[in-house]
């Protein structure tokens, strides 16, 4: 968990900013697991390929010095960039996109492929990681048409076009849909996939407006708790925030998730009410306000950010 004040890197819709003088929020990447260490922008993918040759570069820019390199170690082509620095050690980075090793300049080739085989168990089986997640991701990317599903409060639910029918979820309970439930959008069946996707996210943004109001509201009414304010937010790196005048936000995309971490997040925002940090005493109000939060809590630390619906 993070108390920096944040700033949000470029969040579609742009994000809403909380300008009071402290603030405490929940990162959307807080605590994640050990594996995932993210690279820079300017890092070129690595290819991991047993038995077999390297493929071409592909066309992209590499940063300033940069160049390909390629090490064979424990029987497999290990391919990554190789840029030179100022550092006064051999650094590896894997990340979202690939492996990219930073070296001295004085470091000769022999001793950085040395470096690499040295550590190749540990570089292929995070290369072999990074390959699953990208797999993953590729296959929970969000079709914004005709039969299309997202994430909704846990479920997966189906998109279908009718123009005739307004926008909303076919079932008897908002609150608790089942897997292939269907969210009728009030549009004509050639209909882009941006006026989809503009549909569909202005449908769960209501729905986040009336959900998290209503679960707010009985923690308020449960502890006696009282807030000046609370708004959605659209922020790129954090789940929620309050700050020390009683103002929270909530993002938008905690819709997509079950009640039982919509609950954990606002337990988390409320308890800062108390304590502006994150020490023992906070982690006790978490208890105090939602009892067995830590389920709920692992669950979203879990959670690949990436892995959720794009609306840009």
């Amino acid at each position: 968990m993070a108390t920096r004040p944040a700033t949000d890197p470029g969040a579609p819709p742009a994000p809403q900013r909380e300008t009071a003088p402290q603030s405490a929020q929940l990162d959307l990447f807080a605590e994640p697991p050990p594996q995932a260490v993210a690279a820079p922008a300017a890092a070129a993918p690595a290819v991991l390929a047993p038995a077999a040759p390297a493929p071409a570069s592909p066309a992209i820019q590499l940063p300033p010095g940069a160049r390909w390199h390629e090490v064979v170690a424990e029987g497999q082509r290990i391919r990554f960039v190789l840029q030179r620095s100022r550092r006064r050690t051999i650094g590896f980075l894997i990340g979202d996109d690939g492996l990219r090793v930073t070296a001295p300049r004085w470091v000769g080739l022999a001793e950085i492929d040395g470096a690499v085989r040295e550590k190749a168990r540990w570089i292929l089986s995070k290369l072999h990681e990074w390959q699953q997640r990208r797999e993953r991701l590729a296959l929970n990317q969000t079709r914004w048409e005709e039969g299309g599903d997202l994430p909704y409060l846990g479920r997966r639910i189906v998109m279908r076009l009718d123009a005739q029918r307004d926008t909303g979820l076919a079932t008897a309970d908002l609150d608790a849909p089942a897997d292939g439930d269907v969210l009728w959008l009030g549009l004509p069946p050639d209909a882009t996939a941006a006026r989809i996707r503009d549909t569909v996210q202005a449908w769960l943004q209501g729905r986040a407006r009336v959900l998290f109001d209503v679960r707010l509201r009985d923690f308020l009414a449960r502890t006696g708790l009282s807030i000046s304010r609370w708004r959605l937010s659209s922020a790129a790196t954090r789940w929620g925030s309050c700050t020390s005048e009683g103002s929270i936000l909530l993002n938008w995309r905690l819709i997509h998730f079950p009640v039982d971490i919509i609950d954990y997040v606002i337990a988390h925002e409320l308890a800062h009410l108390r304590e502006m940090n994150h020490g023992p005493g906070f982690w006790a109000e978490v208890g105090q306000l939602m009892p067995g939060f830590e389920n709920a809590r692992d669950a979203l630390r879990r959670h690949d950010p990436g892995s959720l619906p794009r609306f840009d």
